[in-house]
This record gives C-alpha cells, sequence and structure tokens, in this order.
C-alpha cells in the first residue's frame, strides 16, 4: 500500500512536457535570455568529404610531404611556367570536385585535340619519314655499306669459294680440300681388337672412344645399359645427311633440287589478292555460314559463299562450296552456273552436263554447255539436243540458226517459225533466206500469226521495192496502217519514223518516202502542222536520212505552197546535201509559187553562175526584174553577175538605170565603187558628192570619198571628208578610225589620240575605239602608256574580246599564259580569245592543242577570216597536205567576210574581183608567225 502511494506521489510530481517533443522553433532558455547552440554531434562532421583535409594536427611526416607538394604547386604556377597561348603548365583547378560538366568539357576537348591531331597526322608522318630517310642516309645498315660488295660476288669462281675459310677458323688459313678423307686416331685396344681379323659391331663402354658417341655411358649419367651399335649409328648419320643434301644447294655446283621460278610461281600463287581487313572476311565467313545454315535451300548465300572465297584466293574452297550447294538445291540454274565458272574447261564440261539433267529446260544452262565446248560441229550437237527438251525457246533456235550454213539455216528456220510462230525475228529472219515467191508466203503466214507487228509489214514493201514493184509499196503500207488499227494498235509516229529511217539506210527509198507519207499527218494538229512537219525535217537531217527530210518537205510545200519559210529551208538543205540540179528543180518551184521572195530568185540566179552558166542566170535575173521592178537586191545581183564576168559597160548601164529607178545608198554607194575599181576617180568622186548630197547619214559614202581623196595624195581634203562624215555619222567608228590614222600618218600624233578621245566619249564602251587607241601609242614605241590605257579599256569594257587578245600579246612571254587564262574567265566564247590562245599555242610548239583551238575557234564564228587565216597558216607551215585540203575547203563553204586582217585585204579596192581561196593566201601571206 505504502508502494503505491510513492508512485502517484512521484507522478503528480512530474512535468506535463517531460518526454513529449519540444514545439516546433522552441529554444531552452531563450525565456530567461540564454542563446540556444548546437554541438558537432548535431549537425554532423564541419567538412565535406571531398574538402581539403586540415593537417595543422598531423604527424610531422605528413606535414612535410605536404609542405613540398605545396612547393611543387607553387613551382608549377609562378610566373617562370606561364604561357600566353598554352597559361600555366600545372592545373589551377585540380583541387576542385571532377563532376559531369567537367567529364563532358574534357571530352569535347579529346574530340577536338583529336581532330586537330588527325589534320597534323599527313605533315608528322612526312616530316618522321624525312627524319628517318635522313639518319639511313647519315648512318647506313651494314647490309647497305656491303651491298656494292655483295654484287660483285657474282663473279667469283667456285675454287675462289673453296678457298674461303669457315666463320672462326681465323687460325687455320690453309688450303680446304673438301674432297680430302679425314684419318682420326684410334686407341690401341680398338686395334689389338682388330688385328685377330675379328669384326665388332660395338664399342665397350670402358673404352675412351664410347665418351665421344652420343648416348654412350658416362659418369654421373643414367644411360641406358648394353653395347652401342655403331652399325646403325653410321646408317642414321648417312640418312640424315642425304636429307639435309635434298634440301639445300651444293655448296660447291652450285645446283638445287628444287625449281626456283616455280616455287616462286607457288609463292605468288599463295599470295592472297583480296586487299581488305582480315577481320572483315572472317565476319563475312561467319554470316554467309550462318544463312547457309539457316536456309540451306537459299542459292544465293552458296554463291556469295564462294565468291567471297574465290576473292581470298581459295578458288578450291569456293568449288568445293559451290559444288555443296548444288547438291542442296539441284532446281537453281544461277548455282549450276556459278559452279561451271569456277571449275576448271575440262571439269566444267562434266558439271553442266549434271546440271543439264537435272533442269533440263534451263536455256542458259544450253547456252553455256555449248559456249564450253570449241568445235562448231560440238556445239550444234549441244543445241540440237537443247532444241529436243525445249522447242519453244526463240534465243536457242537463234544461236542454232546463225551456225548454219544458208541451206540448213532455211531449214532450221522452216522448224523454228512453226515451233516459235509468234516470233518476228525468225520469220523475218527466214523471208530474208528465201526466194521472192516463198518470202511473199513466208511473210503473209507471218501476218496471219502475227497481226500486230509493223516490221512484218515494212519487210513486206521493202521485198516488193527490192523486186521492183514499186507501185506495190504505197499500198502495202497503207494496208497496214489499216490493219494495225483494225487489230487495235496505236500508231506511235516516232516508232513509224524510226522504221522510215531505217528503211532508207537499207537503200529502200520508195518505202521510207511511203512511210513518211503515210504516217506524217496521224496525231498532229492542224495549228502545228507546220512547226511540227519542219522539226521532223529537221530531226532526219540530224539521222542523215536525207530522203526522209526530202519527203518531209515535199508533203510540207504541197499542204502550203505559198509559205517563204518552208521554200527557204528546203533550198537550204538541198545546197547542203543535195546536187545543183535537185537546188535549181527546187528554186524554179518555189519561185513560181514565190515570185515576190527576192532570195529565191537570187539563189537560182547564183547557182546557175557559179556552174558557170551566166545566160542562165541572166534570164534568171530578168525574170527576177519583172517581178520585182524596183528591187535593190537584184538590181545589185545584176551589177555583181556583169562586173564579175567583164562586162562591165553592161554594168554601168544597169547601175545608170538603178540610179534612175530606184536611187538608194547602196546604189550609189556600188556605183561610185565600180567606177573606182576601174581607175575613174573623177567619175567616182562626182558620184560620191552627188550621193552626200542626198543621203549625208550613210557613213560608207563619206568614208570612200576620204579612201579615193587619200589615194589621191589629197590629205586635207580627205581630213576634211572624215571630219564631214563624223559629224554627219557621229556613231560610225570606221569614220573615227580612218580619221584618226590619217591624222597618225601625218605625224599629228596628238591629233589622233584627241579624234579618238572624243570618238570614245561619243561613242562609251566601244571596244575597238580603245583597241586602235592602245595600237597607236605601241606603234609610237610607248608602251607603258599602252598597258596603262589597256587597264582602263579592261575596265570599261570587261567582256571585250578583242582587248584581251590584245592583252595576252603585249604581256611578257611568262605571263601570256597567266594573262590567257584571265581572259577565258572573261570570254570563254569569244573568237577573237579563243584565237589569241591558238597563237599561244603555237608559238609554245603544241601543235596538236594549237590546231584543237584553232577547230573550236572556226567552229564557234565561221565568218571571222582572221582565224581561217591562222589556221590555213599553221597547216602549210606544220600539216599535211590533206590537213591544208580540208581547211581551205571549209573555208569556201563558210565564206567569211570579218576579220581585221581579213577585210585589210578583201576591202582593198586593187582586191575587188577577188574571190575566197585569193583572199585567204594574200590573207596568209601578210601574217606573220606568233613568237
Amino acid at each position: 500500500m505504502s508502494n503505491i502511494t510513492a508512485a502517484v506521489i512521484a507522478n503528480r510530481n512530474k512535468k506535463h512536457f517531460l518526454g513529449v517533443p519540444a514545439p516546433l522553433g522552441y529554444v531552452a532558455g531563450v525565456g530567461r535570455g540564454a542563446t540556444g547552440f548546437t554541438t558537432r554531434s548535431d549537425i554532423g562532421p564541419a567538412r565535406d568529404a571531398n574538402d581539403v583535409s586540415d593537417d595543422r594536427h598531423a604527424p610531422p611526416a605528413t606535414k612535410r610531404k605536404k609542405k613540398d607538394e605545396e612547393e611543387e604547386e607553387d613551382e608549377d604556377l609562378n610566373d617562370s611556367n606561364y604561357d600566353e597561348f598554352s597559361g600555366y603548365s600545372g592545373s589551377l583547378f585540380s583541387k576542385d570536385p571532377y563532376d559531369k560538366d567537367d567529364e563532358e568539357a574534357d571530352a569535347i576537348y579529346d574530340s577536338i585535340d583529336k581532330r586537330m591531331d588527325e589534320k597534323r597526322k599527313e605533315y608528322r608522318d612526312r616530316r618522321l619519314r624525312e627524319d628517318l630517310e635522313r639518319y639511313r642516309q647519315e648512318r647506313p645498315k651494314i647490309q647497305q655499306q656491303f651491298s656494292d660488295l655483295k654484287r660483285s660476288l657474282a663473279g667469283v669462281t667456285s675454287e675462289e669459294w673453296s678457298t674461303i675459310p669457315e666463320v672462326g677458323d681465323s687460325r687455320n688459313r690453309k688450303q680446304r680440300n673438301p674432297r680430302a678423307e679425314k684419318f682420326t686416331p684410334l686407341p690401341d685396344s680398338v686395334l689389338s681388337r682388330n688385328l685377330g681379323g675379328e669384326t665388332t659391331s660395338s664399342l665397350d663402354p670402358s673404352s675412351g672412344l664410347a665418351s665421344m658417341m652420343p648416348g654412350v655411358a658416362t659418369p654421373g649419367m643414367l644411360t641406358p645399359t648394353g653395347d652401342l651399335d655403331l652399325r646403325k649409328i653410321g646408317q642414321a648419320r648417312n640418312t640424315l645427311m642425304n636429307v639435309k643434301l635434298s634440301q639445300v644447294s651444293d655448296s660447291v655446283a652450285g645446283q638445287t633440287v628444287v625449281d626456283p621460278k616455280g616455287y616462286l610461281t607457288d609463292l605468288q600463287s599463295m599470295i592472297p589478292t583480296y586487299g581488305g581487313d582480315i577481320n572483315d572476311i572472317k565476319k563475312a565467313r561467319l554470316l554467309l555460314k550462318s544463312v547457309r545454315e539457316t536456309n540451306p535451300n537459299h542459292p544465293p548465300a552458296w554463291i556469295a559463299s564462294a565468291r567471297l572465297e574465290e576473292v581470298t584466293g581459295k578458288v578450291q574452297m569456293a568449288r568445293n562450296l559451290i559444288m555443296r550447294g548444288c547438291e542442296m538445291n539441284p532446281q537453281s540454274e544461277d548455282l549450276w552456273l556459278e559452279a561451271a565458272r569456277l571449275q576448271p574447261p575440262d571439269t566444267a564440261k562434266a558439271v553442266i552436263a549434271q546440271a543439264a539433267r537435272h533442269i533440263p529446260t534451263s536455256v542458259r544452262i544450253w547456252i553455256k554447255a555449248a559456249d564450253l565446248e570449241t568445235e562448231t560441229k560440238a556445239k550444234r550437237r549441244v543445241f540440237r539436243k537443247a532444241l529436243e527438251h525445249i522447242p519453244n525457246s526463240v534465243r536457242l533456235w537463234k544461236a542454232a540458226v546463225e551456225l548454219e550454213n544458208p541451206d540448213d539455216a532455211r531449214i532450221l528456220l522452216s522448224r523454228a517459225v512453226e515451233c516459235c510462230n509468234t516470233s518476228v525475228e525468225l520469220w523475218l529472219a527466214l523471208a530474208r533466206l528465201e526466194t521472192y515467191e516463198n518470202a511473199r508466203k513466208v511473210l503473209n503466214k507471218a501476218r496471219e500469226n502475227i497481226p500486230t507487228d509493223r516490221q512484218i509489214w515494212t519487210t513486206a514493201a521493202k521485198l516488193e521495192e527490192a523486186n521492183g514493184n514499186i507501185h506495190m509499196v504505197e499500198k502495202i503500207i497503207d494496208r497496214s496502217l489499216t490493219s494495225l488499227t483494225a487489230n487495235g494498235v496505236e500508231i506511235n509516229r516516232d516508232h513509224w519514223f524510226q522504221e522510215a529511217i531505217e528503211a532508207e539506210k537499207s537503200g529502200a527509198v520508195n518505202c521510207c518516202q511511203a512511210i513518211i507519207k503515210a504516217v506524217i499527218e496521224v496525231s498532229v494538229e492542224e495549228e502545228d502542222r507546220k512547226q511540227t512537219w519542219i522539226d521532223d525535217a529537221e530531226f532526219c537531217a540530224k539521222e542523215t536520212a536525207f530522203e526522209c527530210a526530202r519527203a518531209v518537205y515535199a508533203h510540207a510545200l504541197q499542204v502550203f505552197p505559198s509559205k517563204k519559210s518552208i521554200w527557204l529551208r528546203a533550198a537550204y538543205f538541198e545546197k547542203n546535201h543535195g546536187t545543183r540540179e535537185s537546188l535549181e528543180a527546187l528554186l524554179q518551184r518555189a519561185v513560181a509559187h514565190c515570185p515576190k521572195s527576192e532570195i529565191l530568185w537570187l539563189m537560182g540566179a547564183k547557182s546557175k553562175w557559179m556552174a558557170g552558166d551566166v545566160p542562165a542566170a541572166r534570164g534568171i535575173l530578168s525574170l527576177a526584174f519583172q517581178a520585182n521592178p524596183n528591187s535593190e537586191d537584184i538590181w545589185l545581183a545584176a551589177v555583181k553577175l556583169e562586173s564579175e564576168n567583164a562586162e562591165y559597160e553592161r554594168a554601168r548601164r544597169l547601175l545608170a538605170k538603178a540610179r534612175g529607178s530606184a536611187p538608194t545608198p547602196r546604189v550609189m554607194m556600188k556605183s561610185a565603187r565600180l567606177e573606182w575599181a576601174l581607175e575613174r576617180f573623177n567619175e567616182a568622186l562626182r558620184l560620191l558628192e552627188e550621193a552626200v548630197e542626198v543621203f549625208p547619214d550613210f557613213p560608207k559614202l563619206w568614208m570612200m570619198k576620204g579612201q579615193i581623196e587619200e589615194q589621191q595624195n589629197r590629205t586635207n581634203d580627205a581630213a576634211q571628208t572624215y571630219t564631214q562624215g563624223i559629224k554627219k555619222c557621229p556613231t560610225s567608228i570606221p569614220l573615227w578610225i580612218l580619221s584618226a590614222n590619217l591624222e597618225e600618218r601625218k605625224g599629228v600624233l596628238t591629233k589622233a589620240r584627241s579624234i579618238l578621245e572624243r570618238g570614245r566619249l561619243r561613242n562609251p564602251k566601244v571596244p575597238i575605239l580603245w583597241l586602235e587607241a592602245i595600237r597607236v601609242e605601241l606603234r609610237a614605241g610607248l608602251k607603258e602608256i599602252a598597258s596603262t590605257m589597256m587597264a582602263r579599256a579592261l575596265q570599261e569594257c570587261p567582256n571585250a574580246g578583242q582587248l584581251w587578245a590584245e592583252a595576252i600579246f603585249m604581256e611578257t612571254k611568262p605571263q601570256r599564259k597567266t594573262k590567257s587564262v584571265d581572259a577565258l574567265k572573261k570570254c570563254e566564247h569569244d573568237p577573237h580569245v579563243l584565237l589569241a590562245v591558238s597563237q599561244l599555242f603555237w608559238s609554245e610548239h603544241k601543235f596538236s592543242k594549237c590546231r584543237d583551238w584553232f577547230n573550236r575557234t572556226v567552229k564557234i564564228d565561221p565568218d571571222l577570216g582572221d582565224a581561217w587565216a591562222y589556221f590555213y597558216k599553221f597547216e602549210v607551215l606544220h600539216g599535211t597536205e590533206e590537213q591544208q585540203k580540208e581547211v581551205l575547203e571549209r573555208c569556201i563553204a563558210a565564206e567569211p567576210t570579218h576579220g581585221e586582217a581579213w577585210c585589210r585585204i578583201s576591202k582593198n579596192i586593187w582586191n575587188w574581183q577577188f574571190k575566197t581561196p585569193d583572199i585567204l593566201r594574200a590573207v596568209v601571206r601578210e601574217l606573220t608567225i606568233p613568237i
């Protein structure tokens, strides 16, 4: 009872907050002014695990070690180890924790270092090779030092070899005789035993000789007991020596049992031809093996495996693999063909025979079997055996027919068309081998079996044309279109045009014309007919099918008889690809339908004139006068015809009539020029004075007047004429140049410069004026001023080919090539630049390139006479007669009219009767060889 009372009293005196958690934010003693505090046990260690430890209370040895490390760090981070590019040699942040960002940054820097190292690798490797080569040159190997002595050993004789002592035999320098016998003295015990005539085949172990032989008992060694057989030892020694001698060369005779060439060949065959990684080969083998084991009935896996082994040089393994594949897949023709390819020829025949037994219906296998045969008779036998199994194979029939003579081929084809009655090629081949009557029957049967093929119809048309039945050709072609349309075949113009071109190339002209006539209007809209037919004619001409093009033009002219453009195209076509008779016949029809077309009349007259039929040309021109009474071109053509044929009075009368009925500037100019050419200067000047009053804005009148006055040595009158002409025609560039040249010849260089300067101001960006000004300075010997002016000219006219051509040859010889490259960049297709480059190659004696560039020049601009002149001069000096003749003919066909040197000859009044060949030869004489 007393115990219970004591417990109750104790609980009553106990505080209510004891054993209860403190409220939030409670600090003990804060009510009486105390402050809260925490201990290390409350918050854990005062330092992080990664912080630098405090060694103040460490042992002395540890302190010394730490001090040394700090001194090393101070040495790494002082100013002496600092570099402006790479910084301190040590690390400033080695004490900090290494986190993910640091790892990522290090990875990025490592990749950058790796990339930079790859960039420098080539230079480093080259530097390493150079250092190695230099080191080897300074310190060569012993082998290199004695290489010359080694080469001299080839002349050492056998006796000299025998006198060379063995290695280490320096004390014995006596001559050795390899054939001499060596005697070894025997102990007395052996001799005494042999005195009685006994033959002993063993040694006594106690004798001294036994210790010299291997395997004999020796004190301190465990050896087998018993006697030693000397005969067996000798036999073993002889056998071992024979084996060694059969493997190595004889040191005396230099002979060997090994064939060195064959041995090297075997070594070469053992070298793998595949240059890839061996690990890739192993992976490929493993993958292909897995494919084969997973699906052994997959032929491509076997083929790929065999080819892999073939590439790596293991042909036998490839053959084994492919044959295993054939066993697993006997119905795969690809496998059999691959096996035949890998096997040698004799084995391949057996393999392909086995394949034919497994797959007798494979065309490719039979073709391969025939290819493996070398004799024609055997090939025929193979093909006939194949046709027994596959009678409907067109490929086999064609291959079999190609091996036969015409008679046997016809028999074979008769059987072939029965088995393959849908093969157009077999029907046509049979028709070609048959006679005319039988060929018609064959083609009729072919049409019955294949009613949708156009080639049978065109072949029938060619057959009729070849046998003279021209009237049947057009009927057959018309029937073919009707029949094909009835059988649902679409008529394709392009295909039929191709048939017409092929017919023309085979010589069937009537057939090709009939085809063109039949299909030319198919699928063509009415408003597009003219342009479409012109395009068709140009396409045929491009394909060299000239009869087809004629047929197109004939149909177009029949539909459009009054179209001058079609007549002109047809006339130019006949001029380029036809005969003179065909051209004149066409032009007669053309002027009948288009009498107002002056050019057609002139083409007809020129054709007659070039053929030497001057009266016929006059007749055509008279008819042209009637159709075009006041035509300037016809008047001038008539004047040219008469003047070229030395009928000067008739030409003057014609010009007088022309001035009365059609007084044009050209008529006045031609009148004055004729008088000038006939050296009637006063009459010419009179005509020109009248002309400049009526036509003051025609510059050629002023130029002719000034040139005549220059010819009469009236330089002041000529200068005044040029000045008046410039005032009336300020945009005429030749007038400015003539005026400046006149002043230059008079010696007034300043005035010539002034005239050209005014010309450039009046006509900006005209390269010819700049070029003339530059040449004025060059002729005066002022090359520096000319160079400065050329720079200004190229700034104002950067794409002027004439300026660039002149600039190339103004440079010194080493700098011309660079200048020509700049010129080609600016004016890639300018004929003047191409001509300058051609001359540059000529000066460097690169004749092949020079000829190519000349061809490019005349192809780009065939009207540039200077290019033809340089080309012809080049061929005269460095080409053959055929090449010279070819260039001359091409020049005559092109009829050039422009070019600085060309015009200087052709415009000269004394050369007014020169033809193209005369002008060309005259220009060639004036040209200088580029240096």
